[in-house]
């Protein structure tokens, strides 16, 4: 058997949390992608980067690797909804005023096909359905760079304010 490695590192999630209280959630997501802030740590163990945000639509990127796998040797379904629930997530804060938060309330998630490590690079975007008061809905989808789509979902997020 041969032995595998891995390190990542990561910063104080904190400096960016305190930061996103007094901005949009657009111009958060924006500076973040700018490097202006660091990335939620939940980025650095998965290993997903975050492409862009406008307003109600966020993209992210993966590329599928061994340690993401299940025992059966194709991406585990939890690395699906994590990406899904971060590139919703991000698409309801990206409609959001500065001083807004949100919770995820209820997520469904649709996986169509294995992702491997030959799959190569995927995209998620997520994009707000429905931004209300109290509540609100996105959708997501991840694909392929020929265009294939390997998962879909969607949420619905409490807003607070």
């Amino acid at each position: 058997m041969i032995e595998r490695t891995r390190t990542f590192q990561w910063q104080d999630p904190m400096v960016g949390a305190q930061a996103a209280k007094g901005m949009s959630g657009l111009e958060y997501l924006q500076a973040m992608q700018r490097g202006e802030f660091p990335p939620p740590p939940i980025m650095a163990p998965l290993a997903f980067g975050f492409v862009g945000a406008e307003e109600g639509r966020v993209l992210f990127k993966l590329t599928p690797a061994e340690f993401h796998y299940n025992p059966i040797g194709s991406v585990h379904g939890g690395v699906f909804c994590t990406l899904l629930d971060s590139a919703m997530g991000c698409a309801v804060h990206s409609a959001l005023p500065a001083g807004a938060g949100y919770t995820t309330l209820e997520l469904k998630v649709n996986l169509l096909r294995p992702l491997t490590a030959e799959t190569g690079e995927v995209l998620c975007e997520g994009k707000t359905v429905y931004v209300g008061g109290r509540q609100t809905t996105a959708e997501g989808r991840i694909y392929g760079a020929d265009g294939k789509l390997y998962a879909h979902g969607t949420t619905t997020c409490m807003v607070f304010r």
